[in-house]
């Protein structure tokens, strides 16, 4: 069972949305914030070293500060406004002609400390320790993480009530083709139902943003701690997300490429890759795994279907499933001697939003040797590793499209 409540977002007026909303923090590097930020983009919150010299650490005191400052100047200048009621909002993103509906809405951080929240994927310290500065700094959620939750179809029926008889308040398409759109629930009635619905939902599920749930979670600690007078329905408590239905979510493949042979010779690799997998050469024309357990590798110019062998594999693990486990133990482990995938340096991991024609680019200009496309996750085993208590290998899920920072904001501040 889960607690959720409605908010008073902070957001920009319908003729600013598209300018300051604008990709998350963490998909794009300094450079190519400097070059994607407008006048009242939030890259100058949610990355403000883009507002000094290239050689100031983005990490520093200063930047920090500076992120402070910007989110105070964008809310004076009337780019960010607060509204007066809490409400939950709804959140469309439409990508290749298929939308789908998430509900902004304020999660409980004991929630993710309990297991209500459920996460597949670890966490590192450093990444959890910046976003709770960010957090901690601004008193708000600046940016919203994605979360999901199993299909129910009374919330459906909310969602299409004011789809259906609601014009959004914004509706624009992203730079990237991505068209967002978003609606203030002033129902007082729907918000009170969506509630009630909710509280019976037995959990959510992290589908992106790990390090800023954690890092969330952690500020709601802190603030419990520093007040004696606590009592569990602070503002504090709450932090931001954008939760979809399961059925409307897909994962894209998420795909390897790899400096070196380990020292083998193209025959070598490929006589051992047949100890494990039918090999079937593919020619020069790009091909897409087809199935579970079956693996696209390009190499030398060519491409390669590899289906893993039976018996190479455990259907019946949650981890053992997936094909980023058998590509890891079968092929980068056991032949590449790639043992720590989040520290070889001779491994890099490449959205399956680039296509796989950038894989055949980075083998084809000499940087990488060997490139591999796996077949997508399933939310199904997403849900199953979750529930298990699992954890996903390094960079195994890849959702797009990506929620727009900035749509919604919110604060706890003074609250």
């Amino acid at each position: 069972m889960v607690k959720i409540k409605p908010f008073c977002g902070i957001r920009p007026p319908a003729e600013y949305a598209a300018e300051v909303a604008s990709r998350p923090y963490d998909v794009l590097n300094s450079a190519e914030a400097r070059q994607e930020a407008t006048e009242r983009s939030l890259l100058h919150i949610i990355k403000a070293e883009i507002d000094f010299d290239p050689t100031v650490d983005e990490h520093s005191p200063e930047v920090y500060d500076k992120a402070v400052e910007n989110f105070r100047l964008w809310k004076e200048r009337g780019w960010l406004r607060q509204d007066e009621e809490e409400h939950y909002y709804i959140y469309a993103q439409t990508m290749d002609g298929r939308t789908q509906y998430g509900i902004a809405m304020c999660c409980h951080f004991e929630d993710y400390l309990s297991g209500a929240i459920k996460r597949h994927e670890l966490t590192r310290t450093d990444k959890e320790e910046d976003r709770m500065k960010h957090v901690r700094n601004q008193k708000a959620n600046i940016e919203p993480v994605f979360f999901t939750y199993p299909d129910n179809a009374d919330i459906d029926a909310i969602v299409d009530s004011v789809v259906s008889n609601t014009a959004p308040e914004y509706d624009f398409t992203a730079p990237d083709g991505f068209r967002h759109q978003f609606w203030v629930i002033r129902d007082a009635e729907k918000n009170r139902r969506i509630t009630e619905l909710f509280a019976a939902v037995p959990a959510l599920y992290v589908a992106d943003g790990h390090h800023r749930t954690a890092a969330a979670a952690r500020v709601g600690q802190e603030c419990m701690k520093n007040n004696p007078s606590h009592r569990g329905d602070e503002e504090y408590c709450y932090f931001l997300a954008v939760t979809f239905p399961a059925s409307q979510l897909r994962i894209i493949d998420y795909n390897r490429v790899v400096r070196d042979l380990n020292g083998l010779t193209k025959e070598e690799f490929l006589a051992r890759l047949a100890e494990s997998f039918t090999v079937e050469k593919k020619g020069s024309e790009i091909y897409k795994p087809s199935a579970l357990h079956n693996f696209s590798m390009y190499l030398d110019g060519e491409w390669y279907s590899l289906t893993a062998k039976a018996g190479t594999y455990d259907d019946n693990d949650p981890i053992g499933v997936l094909d980023v486990t058998v590509l890891s133990n079968l092929v980068l482990d056991r032949i590449l001697g790639i043992k720590d995938l989040r520290t070889s340096k001779r491994i890099d991991f490449v959205g399956g939003i680039r296509g796989l024609g950038e894989l055949k680019r980075r083998v084809d200009s000499g940087e990488m040797k060997v490139a591999f496309a796996l077949y997508p996750v399933s939310m199904k085993q997403l849900i199953d590793i979750a529930d298990t208590g699992n954890i996903m290998p390094p960079k195994t899920t890849w959702f797009e499209p990506k929620l727009r920072s900035g749509v919604v904001i919110h604060s706890f501040d003074g609250k």
